[in-house]
C-alpha cells in the first residue's frame, strides 16, 4: 500500500537524461517505486497525466531565516516548486549568537530579513535549525554566516579576527560544521563581514575544508584595501587556492554595463578552474537586485552596531561626512526603489531620488531621514532598465550561463515589504517557462537537472535532488507549455501559473495550485 501515487506523467529524473513515462510510488517520506503503478493500492493519487514530474527545486540562494519563522507556509517560495531553501547567506544570519548579538544583529539585518521572535535560542547550529525543522513547510539547509562568526569573536568592530580570536572562530565553524552546517558564507558588500581579510577567510575556510564544506562568497567590493587582488573574483578564487575549500559564487551574472559578455565574465574562473580550483555558480533571472540600504554607508558609520549607527545618522556632522564618501562612490542609489519601510508604507514602491524630491533633500539625506525613522529597518531593489534590447539580453546571458554545467539557481529572495523583488515569487518558472521557451538554448531535462542535482550534490543534501527510489520524495509537478512567472516589478505578489502539485517528504503541500498548511519540511542534510 503506497500513500501517494503519482500517475500518468513524465519523470524528468534529475540526473539530465530524457523524460520517460512512469508512475511514482511514495511510502511515508521517501519514493518507494517507479514503473507501472496503475494497479498499486494506494491511498492518494495524482493525477500527472501531460505533465512533467521532477525532483523539487533547491533555492541554493534566499533571505527567508525570518519569514519562514513568521510565516512557515511560505507559499511565495512553495508555489513556485521549491522544496529546500538554502538559508544564511551573504554571511547575514542569526547562528550561532548569544541572547545580546542575536538581540543587535535582529535590528541590524531587519530591513533585509524582517524581524524574526526576539526570545529564541540562537547560541549553536543545532539550536537555528531545530526552529525549522518539520516545523516550516519546506526543506531548509544552513552555511554558517560570516557575520555571526566575527560578532561571537570581535563584536560589531571594525578589528582583527587573530590571535585567540581566530582560534575561537575557527572552533565556532569547526562546531557547526559537525552540527550539520553545508559550509561558510560570507556577504564582502555587509558588516561585519567586509571588516575582514583574505588572509582571515583562507584560515576559516581550511577548517570548512575539512569537513569538504563550501565557501559561499557575495564577492568584496568593500575595503578593498585589504583583499588579496582588490577583492572581487580574484580574492575569491585565491580563497580557494590557499585553503582548498570549495568555492560557489553567489548570484553571478551579467549586468546592464555588461550584457551580452558571457565569456569575459567568467573568464577568470574557468581559468581557476583549469588549475584545479573547485568553483560552482548560481544566479536569478533579472536585471536589477534587491538589498537594505545600510550597504550604501561607509563601512565606519556600522562601528559598534546599530546604536552606534543611528547615533551618527543623527548627528550632524556625521551625516555630513558620510553625505561626502556617498556621493563619490559610482554606486546605483539613485535607481533605489523602496520594498519595505513599515513606518511608512505609503512611501514603499516609491523611488528615493521621488522621496528626496518631494522632500526637498539630497538623496543621501533622504536615506538617512528614512533610516533612523524605520530604526534602520528600510529596504529597497533596484529599478529595471529602460531600455528592453538590455533587459532581453541579460535574460539571454542567464540562461546562456545556466547551460554551463556548473551552474544552479539562487533566487536571492527577499521576502519583506509589500513591493519585494519579483524573483521572491518567480525565479523558477521564470527560467523553466518564459526563458527556456524564448531562447531555446537548454533543454527542459537540462534547466530541471540545474534547479535539482546540481545543487544537491554540491551542498552534500543526500537523498535528494534526484527521483529515484530510495529517495526522499520532494517533488514537482508541472505543464511544461504552460508553466510562467506572474510576478512583475510593479505588482511582485503574484504567484506562478502551471505547477499544480508540490510534494515535501512524501506530503502534498501544494494539492491543485493550493497550500494545504503541512509542515513537512527538514532541516538537512
Amino acid at each position: 500500500m503506497f500513500d501517494v501515487v503519482i500517475l500518468g506523467g513524465t519523470v524528468v529524473d534529475g540526473s539530465g537524461s530524457p523524460g520517460y513515462r512512469a508512475d511514482v510510488g511514495i511510502k511515508g517520506e521517501r519514493i518507494e517505486a517507479i514503473g507501472d503503478l496503475s494497479r498499486a493500492e494506494t491511498r492518494r493519487v495524482v493525477d500527472a497525466r501531460g505533465l512533467t514530474v521532477s525532483p523539487g527545486f533547491i533555492d541554493t540562494h534566499t533571505h527567508s531565516d525570518a519569514v519562514l519563522l513568521t510565516d512557515p507556509q511560505h507559499a511565495d517560495g512553495l508555489r513556485q516548486g521549491i522544496t529546500t531553501e538554502i538559508l544564511g547567506q551573504d554571511g547575514l544570519s542569526y547562528a550561532p549568537l548569544s541572547p545580546e548579538n542575536y538581540s543587535a544583529n535582529r535590528r541590524y539585518l531587519a530591513g533585509l530579513l524582517g524581524e524574526p521572535p526576539e526570545d529564541l535560542d540562537m547560541s549553536s547550529i543545532s539550536a537555528f535549525r531545530s526552529h525549522y525543522h518539520k516545523k516550516v513547510a519546506i526543506n531548509t539547509a544552513y552555511p554558517i554566516p560570516h557575520g555571526a562568526v566575527r560578532l561571537e569573536c570581535v563584536g560589531f568592530y571594525d578589528r582583527p579576527l587573530v590571535g585567540n580570536a581566530l582560534e575561537k572562530a575557527r572552533q565556532i565553524i569547526r562546531d557547526g560544521m559537525e552540527q550539520g552546517a553545508v559550509g561558510l558564507s560570507t556577504g564582502m558588500s555587509y558588516l561585519p563581514n567586509a571588516w575582514s581579510t583574505t588572509e582571515e577567510l583562507v584560515e576559516l575556510c581550511k577548517v570548512v575544508k575539512e569537513f569538504d564544506g563550501v565557501y559561499i562568497t557575495h564577492l568584496r567590493d568593500v575595503n578593498t584595501d585589504r583583499a588579496f587582488g582588490d577583492g572581487g573574483v580574484p580574492e575569491a578564487l585565491e580563497i580557494g587556492r590557499r585553503s582548498g575549500v570549495k568555492v560557489h559564487f553567489s548570484h553571478y551574472r551579467t549586468m546592464p554595463d555588461s550584457a551580452g559578455k558571457v565569456a569575459e565574465r567568467v573568464a577568470l574562473i574557468d581559468k581557476a578552474k583549469s588549475e584545479g580550483v573547485d568553483c560552482t555558480l548560481e544566479l536569478y533571472p533579472y536585471p536589477t537586485g534587491s538589498s537594505f540600504p545600510i550597504r550604501y554607508l561607509p563601512a565606519e558609520a556600522s562601528d559598534g552596531g546599530p546604536d552606534a549607527l543611528l547615533k551618527r545618522l543623527r548627528d550632524p556632522g556625521e551625516r555630513q561626512r558620510m553625505i561626502e564618501f556617498m556621493q563619490q562612490q559610482s554606486g546605483d542609489i539613485d535607481t533605489a526603489v523602496f520594498t519595505h519601510l513599515p513606518r511608512n508604507r505609503d512611501l514603499e514602491g516609491m523611488s528615493l531620488r521621488d522621496i528626496a524630491g518631494a522632500r526637498g533633500v539630497t538623496l543621501e539625506e533622504a536615506l538617512f531621514d528614512l533610516l533612523v525613522d524605520e530604526d534602520l529597518q528600510v529596504g529597497y531593489r533596484g529599478a529595471p532598465p529602460d531600455s528592453v534590447a538590455v533587459w532581453r539580453q541579460i535574460s539571454r546571458d542567464c540562461v546562456e550561463l545556466l547551460s554551463r554545467p556548473d551552474y544552479m539557481v539562487g533566487s536571492d529572495s527577499i521576502h519583506v515589504g509589500s513591493l519585494p523583488h519579483p524573483r521572491a515569487y518567480g525565479c523558477f518558472p521564470r527560467f523553466l517557462g518564459r526563458l527556456r521557451r524564448q531562447f531555446d538554448i537548454m533543454t527542459l531535462e537540462e534547466m530541471v537537472q540545474r534547479m535539482t542535482d546540481n545543487p544537491a550534490r554540491r551542498f552534500g543534501l543526500t537523498g535528494r535532488g534526484r527521483i529515484q527510489e530510495g529517495n526522499y520524495a520532494d517533488i514537482v509537478v508541472f505543464d511544461a507549455d504552460r508553466i510562467i512567472d506572474n510576478a512583475t516589478y510593479d505588482d511582485p505578489a503574484q504567484f506562478p501559473a502551471g505547477i499544480p502539485f508540490v510534494l515535501v517528504n512524501g506530503q502534498v503541500a501544494v494539492d491543485n495550485e493550493r497550500c494545504t498548511g503541512v509542515m513537512a519540511g527538514q532541516a538537512v542534510p
